[in-house]
C-alpha cells in the first residue's frame, strides 16, 4: 500500500512548494469542500498568522497568533497538544512567525530570542536540549548578549544532526550581525557560524569599512534551504543596517542582499552572488533560494533560482553560482546625501524579465477618479521618482517596487515537470524621506502640520502639550500605530521611530540634546521619518492596476507564460472594477495534479487554484479571513483523505 505523504518542512522539499500528489487534479478540484476547521482561539485586534503547517506522520504541526505551537491530528482536525511560548503575563503583541522545524522525535521553534526543542508526542520542552529546553540566539554574536538583539521568524532547516538558522536583527544601529548558523539538534550546542559580516581578515571584509564593528543586519531572515545530496546550505541575506542611509557601510557590502553558497558541514563559504550593492532601499532577499533543475542545451543543470522584492529573478548554477542567463552591470544614480555613496553600478539580469514594473511614472497614477488622480499627482509630485536604484533623498523618494516587493516571504514554487516558476507579487508605490536624525524633525514630518511645531494643536487637532499626564506611553504610541477620530494611522513608521515620537511628547526634549547621544559612535545625521505604504485618499493604491500579480515564468528558456492579476477589492467589484491585483502575502503551492493553490489575497480573502499551464481559475472560495501563508497539501491513505 502506498504510504501517506506529509508536508515534512517549512517551504517543502528544496524550497519548491511542489507536491507530486495528482489525488485533487483539474478534473475533481471544483468538488472540494471544507474537511475540518481548526481554531486556535487565540487571535486577537491586529494579529495574524504566516505560519506554513507542516504535516508528518498524520500530524498537522503550526504555531499560531498568539504564539503557541499546536499538534492536530491531520485526519480530524481534533487538537493533541498545546505549547505557549508567550508567558501568561504576555503583552499581546503581533508575530511575524512561519512555524516549526519538525525533526525525528522533536518540533524546533523560535520566541523572540530563544531557541525551542519540543517532544512531538507531548509538546513539553526536552530538558536534554540546552537549558531546560531552550537556547538564547544572542549568545556566540561576538556581541555582550545585553546588546544583541536576535530572533527568527522562519523555521530552521535541517542537515544531519543539526538545525541551520538565519535570524532577524534590528534594521537600526548599533545593529546586530545576521550571521547564519548550525546548532546540534541534540544538545543546542553550536557547530558552526558563517560570518555574513565578514571580520577582519575573512573574505569580503575589504567590502566595508575597516573594522564594521557597528554594523548589522545582512541576515538571512527569510530562512536557509539544504541540498541534502550535495552537502550544501544556502541563503539569501537582507540589506546592512542602517536600511537607508549607508555612510557608516562605504563599500558594496558583502555578503548583504546576496544568494550564499555553504559547505553544510562547516559552514563555509562555497560561493556567494551579489544581487545588490550598497543597498540603500530595503529590498532584502524575501525569501530562500528555491533548488530547481532547469535544461540547458538538452541537458538537466542543478541550479538555484532567487526571487527579489525589486522584481528579478536571478537563476544561478548550484554549484558555481554562474548566472545562466546574461547579466548587464547598468550604470546607477549617484547620491547626492551628504556622506552617501551610493554604488556607480548595480546588476541586471537580461532574462528571465522582470515580473513587475520597476519605475513609476506620471502617467501610470490612478484614473479611478478624477479626485483620486489630481490628489495623487499633487503627492507624486512632491517627491522623487525615477529609475530603478535611485537613492533616497532630503527630498522624498518613492520606492517602487515596493519595499514589500515585488516578490516577498511567501516565496516561489516551481513545478520539475515543466520548467515553471511561481510567483505572486505586490505593486505598490512606498514613500520614504531622510530627514534630520532628530526627534524634533521626525515630530515636524509626520505630526507638526496639525498639532503644531509647538505642540499646542489647532481647530483640528488637539494640543499635545503635557499629553504625559493625561496618557501612558503605551497608549501614546497605540493612538500613533493605529490612529483614532480624524487622525491617520502610522504604522508604518517603525517601533525606534515612534518610541522616539513618544519620548518626545512626554518630556518636551529632544534626545540630540543630550551630548552623550549626539556623541554616540553609532548616530547618523539622517534618518527616515517611516517607510509609507503609498494609498489614495480612499485607501486605495494610488497607481493603474495591476496592484498584485501572479506569474508562471519558464526557467528554461528565460521567458514569460503567462501573468495576471492576483485579488481584488470587493467594494470595487460591486463598481464594476475587476481583477485589479491586490496586497497579497503568503506564497504559491503547485502540484503533479496540474493545479497551482494560493491564498495570500489581503481584501477577497480567497483561497484559489489555477492551472498551471495557462493560469486559467479553476476554483475559489472564501475564507473567514486573509490567508496570509502559504498552503500545505498531504493525503493519508488509510483514512481516504487527501
Amino acid at each position: 500500500m502506498q504510504a501517506d505523504a506529509g508536508w515534512p518542512m517549512h517551504g517543502g522539499v528544496d524550497n519548491i512548494r511542489y507536491s507530486p500528489l495528482r489525488a485533487i487534479n483539474k478534473e475533481n478540484v471544483s468538488r472540494l469542500q471544507v474537511a475540518w476547521t481548526y481554531d486556535s482561539g487565540d487571535a486577537f485586534p491586529g494579529s495574524e498568522m504566516q505560519s506554513h503547517p507542516v504535516v508528518v506522520d498524520g500530524t498537522v504541526y503550526l504555531t499560531t497568533p498568539g504564539m503557541k505551537v499546536a499538534a492536530i491530528d491531520a485526519a480530524t482536525g481534533q487538537e493533541r497538544w498545546t505549547f505557549a511560548l508567550a508567558p501568561p503575563d504576555a503583552p499581546r503583541t503581533r508575530f511575524r512567525h512561519r512555524g516549526v522545524t519538525v525533526h525525528r522525535d522533536r518540533v524546533f521553534v523560535t520566541y523572540r530570542n530563544f531557541l525551542y526543542a519540543l517532544d512531538r508526542g507531548t509538546g513539553r520542552p526536552i530538558a536534554t536540549f540546552g537549558e531546560d529546553g531552550r537556547i538564547d540566539l544572542r549568545e556566540g554574536l561576538g556581541r555582550p548578549v545585553e546588546r544583541a538583539t536576535v530572533s527568527a521568524s522562519t523555521p530552521g532547516a535541517i542537515f544531519d544532526d543539526m538545525i541551520i538558522f538565519g535570524s532577524s536583527v534590528p534594521e537600526t544601529l548599533p545593529g546586530t550581525p545576521g550571521h547564519i548558523r548550525a546548532f546540534d539538534v541534540n544538545t543546542g550546542e553550536l557547530r558552526w557560524t558563517f560570518h555574513t559580516i565578514p571580520r577582519p581578515g575573512e573574505p569580503g571584509a575589504d567590502t566595508w569599512p575597516e573594522g564594521p564593528t557597528l554594523s548589522g543586519g545582512a541576515n538571512a531572515w527569510a530562512g536557509i534551504t539544504v541540498d541534502h545530496t550535495n552537502a550544501m546550505v544556502f541563503a539569501a541575506t537582507g540589506s546592512a543596517s542602517f536600511d537607508w542611509y549607508g555612510v557608516n557601510r562605504h563599500g558594496d557590502n558583502l555578503y548583504a542582499d546576496s544568494v550564499l553558497a555553504l559547505d553544510a558541514r562547516t559552514g563555509k563559504r562555497v560561493w556567494h552572488y551579489q544581487v545588490i550593492k550598497h543597498d540603500i532601499w530595503d529590498w532584502d532577499l524575501p525569501a530562500a533560494p528555491s533548488l530547481v533543475t532547469v535544461t540547458r542545451e538538452g541537458k538537466p543543470v542543478e541550479a538555484v533560482a532567487q526571487i527579489t522584492k525589486h522584481g528579478y529573478v536571478f537563476v544561478l548554477d548550484r554549484k558555481t553560482g554562474t548566472p545562466l542567463f546574461p547579466v548587464e552591470e547598468r550604470s546607477a544614480p549617484a547620491s547626492d546625501v551628504d556622506g552617501e555613496r551610493a554604488s556607480p553600478t548595480q546588476r541586471h539580469p537580461l532574462a528571465p524579465p522582470p515580473f513587475v514594473r520597476q519605475s513609476l511614472t506620471e502617467d501610470m497614477l490612478t484614473r479611478r477618479t478624477p479626485e483620486a488622480h489630481a490628489a495623487v499627482l499633487a503627492e507624486f509630485r512632491r517627491y522623487r521618482s525615477g529609475p530603478l536604484f535611485t537613492p533616497p533623498s532630503l527630498d522624498g523618494l518613492i520606492v517602487f517596487p515596493g519595499v514589500d516587493g515585488g516578490a516577498e516571504w511567501g516565496g516561489a514554487a516551481f513545478d520539475p515537470d515543466t520548467g515553471l516558476l511561481y510567483v505572486n507579487a505586490n505593486e505598490m508605490p512606498w514613500l520614504m524621506r531622510l530627514i534630520p536624525n532628530t526627534d524634533a524633525a521626525l515630530y515636524g514630518s509626520k505630526c507638526a502640520s496639525c498639532h503644531r511645531s509647538d505642540r499646542t494643536g489647532g481647530p483640528q487637532a488637539p494640543s499635545l502639550v503635557d499629553i504625559g499626564k493625561r496618557m501612558s506611553r503605551d497608549e501614546i504610541a497605540a493612538v500613533i500605530r493605529q490612529g483614532t477620530g480624524r487622525m491617520p494611522a502610522f504604522p508604518d513608521m517603525g517601533a525606534k521611530n515612534i518610541g522616539d515620537v513618544v519620548d518626545f511628547l512626554v518630556t518636551g526634549k529632544d534626545q540630540a540634546s543630550d551630548p552623550a547621544i549626539a556623541n554616540d559612535p553609532t548616530r547618523l545625521k539622517y534618518r527616515n521619518d517611516g517607510e509609507v505604504l503609498w494609498r489614495d485618499p480612499d485607501g486605495y493604491p494610488p497607481i493603474m492596476p495591476p496592484w498584485g500579480t501572479l506569474s508562471a515564468i519558464d526557467l528554461n528558456t528565460g521567458t514569460m507564460r503567462w501573468q495576471k492579476p492576483l485579488g481584488e477589492y470587493p467594494e470595487l467589484v460591486a463598481q464594476g472594477l475587476k481583477d485589479t491585483g491586490s496586497d497579497n502575502y503568503g506564497g504559491p503551492l503547485v502540484t503533479a495534479g496540474g493545479l497551482l493553490f494560493i491564498a495570500a489575497t489581503n481584501f477577497d480573502r480567497k483561497l484559489r487554484a489555477f492551472d498551471k499551464l495557462t493560469g486559467e481559475l479553476a476554483w475559489e472560495t472564501t475564507l473567514p479571513f486573509a490567508g496570509n501563508a502559504t498552503p500545505s497539501t498531504y493525503t493519508l491513505v488509510a483514512n481516504s483523505t487527501s
